[in-house]
């Protein structure tokens, strides 16, 4: 039952195979006249997590993090990832191939435009490349005197042999006591946001599953059914999806909002809109270029903006929110069974990473609500915890010993998404961990605490989980919080706590609330809790306020906590959290659990 999360990514994903591979792909593209070719870690929706047929990025490199690129060209091959990878990408691929990147230090347009040689012809998958990535890659290109040029097939797919065909998961229905709003109202409300267009192509799958009220299971560990949409002003809403997909119930439901069509379809929409004159709108982070490229062509006006869906979904309506704290008290209990059990566990100096996220799985499922785990858990044990985006296979595995060890995990349920990090301490700390854990729990409750007037972003709240760690000259390289769906993505747009997040936050925005530090080499620290925006009661308050509600209901670990660096309301917060936690959790937990929460949460 647990192998499929804790092996490397899929059985393709082999770094030992890089040279081979990249060898077969450089065959294919001379073939085809081409001196270069870009390969994203995506598929047609952008999406965070891919079907097998889609990881191409981790099939030639063998890397397996959730985001990044590649590129080869005729004799040089590069890497690109971000902050959470840099040391990932080392361990997992042949660095004597692809040389690993780190986007803080050079884009990969700029890698090209420094590496491409003039006259090289540089491929792309327009299916795989949104329209500003396209024109980001031509103008490198050009500078180098290269030229940027669309493929009609991949030229990797022909060399991956293997490769796994496209999912023909069924699609569900997503009940209205768990959406709290019906599909037609919601394509009413998409419809009246297009107010200077004729039409919005929907390409994010979340975005579809949320307008429709329709969930499926295309990706791992995200409740998706892979599919397109077109809401037209005027006009009969069109859901593209794979007929195979839909049982006669499902389809009998959609087709009472929607015509129901081929995928294909969608191409011969755009043209003929395209030969309308009509203007269309697409959303810039998921769109492929491939869209906005047939529309173009036959004569229409690509509008690539935002998703209006975007910030509906992000908004939780009161069932939502309700739901979501129904699943963050079922999620706790669970996860006090599992500290609980740690505690005695981890004395034993056998006790696995594997066997750690294996356990507090088991303590999910035994909830009976358990649809999945929202993400492969993040089990670190000492230096393995430093690596932001860890994913433990059976190759790296750990034994849990004296140290740190952080547990960043979470689940989805139908009424709600979880994601939730403790760092935990096996024997006694050192001064510097209780000092860095202690820092981060004061940025965590920086947030937790935070009230701040309508309007205000992410960006302008990121600083205070930061604060803490830049008063001893530390930072952390990811970002504060990420926004949450509803039984949909762990990790949800617009909203973010981030230096570069601009989105106003809004009352029903659920976010993750997860400063940390990380010593390479050593251990890794991240407290994170899911929080959500709501409207703050200020007595005499001359403006409109928000601050967070905490979702989240978990003991954080106090021997790691310093209680002499708190500050007098960052201890009345502690213990407060620590009085709900207990308050709410007890009655869930058998005698055992219950005995360990009394002690875990005691005033400090």
């Amino acid at each position: 039952m647990f192998k499929s999360h804790f092996q490397t990514f899929n059985e393709s994903a082999d770094p030992s195979q890089g040279h081979a591979r990249v060898g077969l792909l450089r065959g294919e593209l001379r073939k085809r006249g081409l001196q270069g070719f870009i390969v994203p870690r995506s598929d047609e929706h952008q999406n965070e997590y891919v079907p097998p047929g889609a990881e191409r990025l981790a099939w030639l490199t063998g890397f397996a993090g959730s985001a990044g690129s590649a590129i080869v060209l005729r004799d040089a091959a590069a890497i690109f990832v971000d902050g959470r990878y840099t040391i990932q990408v080392r361990a997992q691929v042949d660095v004597k191939i692809f040389t690993p990147v780190a986007l803080a230090d050079t884009t990969a347009e700029k890698w090209l435009e420094q590496n491409a040689k003039a006259g090289d012809r540089i491929g792309y998958d327009a299916w795989l490349l949104t329209p500003g990535q396209v024109r980001r890659f031509t103008e490198a290109a050009k500078a180098a005197g290269a030229s940027l040029v669309a493929v009609e097939d991949n030229p990797l797919d022909h060399v991956w042999s293997d490769r796994p065909a496209s999912p023909l998961v069924p699609v569900r229905l997503h009940p209205k006591r768990y959406a709290g709003e019906e599909s037609a109202r919601k394509l009413q409300r998409i419809e009246k946001a297009l107010t200077q267009v004729a039409a919005l192509v929907v390409s994010d799958p979340h975005a579809v599953a949320w307008a429709f009220n329709i969930r499926g299971s295309d990706v791992a560990h995200t409740p998706l059914p892979l599919a397109f949409a077109l809401i037209a002003k005027g006009g009969r809403p069109v859901l593209y999806v794979d007929a195979r997909k839909l049982s006669g119930d499902v389809r009998a439901t959609l087709e009472r909002l929607a015509d129901i069509a081929a995928p294909a379809q969608l191409l011969a929409d755009l043209t003929r809109l395209g030969e309308e004159g009509a203007t269309v709108r697409f959303d810039a982070t998921t769109v492929a270029a491939k869209l906005t490229q047939t529309l173009e062509s036959a004569g229409g006006v690509a509008e690539v903006g935002t998703d209006p869906i975007a910030l509906m979904k992000a908004c939780k309506n009161a069932t939502e929110i309700k739901g979501a704290r129904a699943a963050h008290l079922r999620d706790g209990a669970a996860m006090v069974r599992f500290l609980a059990w740690f505690a005695g566990a981890s004395k034993s100096g056998k006790l696995t990473e594997i066997a750690a996220a294996q356990a507090l799985e088991t303590f999910r499922r035994e909830t009976g609500k358990l649809k999945d785990v929202s993400f492969p858990s993040i089990s670190g044990a000492g230096p393995n915890g430093a690596i932001v985006h860890y994913r433990v296979t059976e190759a790296s595995n750990r034994i849990i010993g004296k140290g740190l060890y952080l547990i960043d995990s979470g689940a989805q349920y139908e009424d709600g998404t979880t994601d939730i990090t403790r760092t935990l301490c096996v024997g006694k700390p050192s001064a510097e961990m209780r000092d860095r854990v202690t820092r981060v729990l004061k940025g965590h409750i920086g947030i937790a605490r935070a009230m701040f007037p309508k309007g205000a972003s992410g960006a302008q709240l990121d600083v205070l989980a930061r604060l803490p760690l830049w008063e001893a000259g530390l930072d952390f390289d990811h970002g504060t919080g990420h926004g949450v769906g509803s039984y949909l993505s762990v990790h949800e747009g617009p909203q973010r706590i981030s230096k570069v997040s601009s989105v106003a936050l809004e009352p029903g925005m659920i976010l993750s609330n997860e400063p940390g530090y990380y010593k390479t080499g050593a251990y890794g620290i991240r407290i994170e809790n899911l929080i959500v925006v709501k409207k703050a009661l200020i007595a005499g308050a001359e403006r409109d306020m928000l601050d967070f509600e905490t979702l989240t209901l978990a003991p954080i670990d106090l021997a790691l906590v310093d209680v002499k660096l708190l500050s007098a309301a960052e201890k009345t917060w502690l213990n407060a959290y620590h009085a709900r936690v207990r308050a709410e959790l007890s009655p869930l937990v058998d005698a055992k659990a219950k005995a360990w929460l009394k002690t875990a949460t005691v005033k400090v």
